[in-house]
């Protein structure tokens, strides 16, 4: 098979008609040469990596178990200018009834002196499983977001946050 390139014109692309030949243009080439070369370097697991330093405190919450992820959406800001006060949203696909509600909801931090952030505790009258806070963050890190439903499982949620200048630098001694 001979590879013949097209140059678009005005929006239209002229083609060869032989049946021999098949026409494709640059843009398709470098998809089928590049994307082999890149696909090796593109692993599936290093996308959802939990940090080392939480998967104790992961278990710990969890009873033992490590969380399925989904169900659980963590939203803030992917750039922060400070660390004191970055907006935090955390939300549970859960119908938050008696059989099925969401029990408690943990945010982790990975770089934070103090890597729990906060911890909230739900029941069916809560109507909704969403909260909404600030936190203060030590720099650039992923959050963690586990949720403890009623039945027993934990479900988790992960976002990545760049903060421009950091907050909790020095800890005191009194605290």
């Amino acid at each position: 098979m001979i590879l013949s390139f097209v140059r678009a014109e005005c929006g239209e692309a002229k083609r060869m008609n032989t049946p021999c030949q098949r026409t494709i243009s640059r843009r398709q080439f470098l998809q089928i040469c590049c994307v082999p070369l890149i696909l090796p370097v593109v692993s599936p697991g290093s996308a959802f990596a939990l940090p080392d330093n939480l998967t104790s405190l992961i278990r710990k919450t969890t009873g033992g178990d490590l969380p399925k992820s989904g169900r659980v959406h963590l939203t803030l800001p992917p750039l922060a200018e400070s660390g004191n006060s970055v907006s935090l949203k955390v939300q549970v696909e859960s119908p938050m009834t008696v059989a099925d509600y969401v029990k408690s909801i943990h945010i982790l931090s990975e770089k934070n002196p103090r890597p729990v952030i906060a911890q909230f505790y739900l029941n069916p009258r809560s109507g909704k499983a969403e909260i909404s806070t600030r936190v203060r963050l030590a720099g650039s890190q992923q959050l963690v977001a586990i949720a403890v439903m009623s039945d027993g499982s934990s479900w988790l949620g992960t976002a990545d946050v760049v903060v421009i200048a950091a907050a909790c630098g020095v800890e005191s001694k009194d605290t």
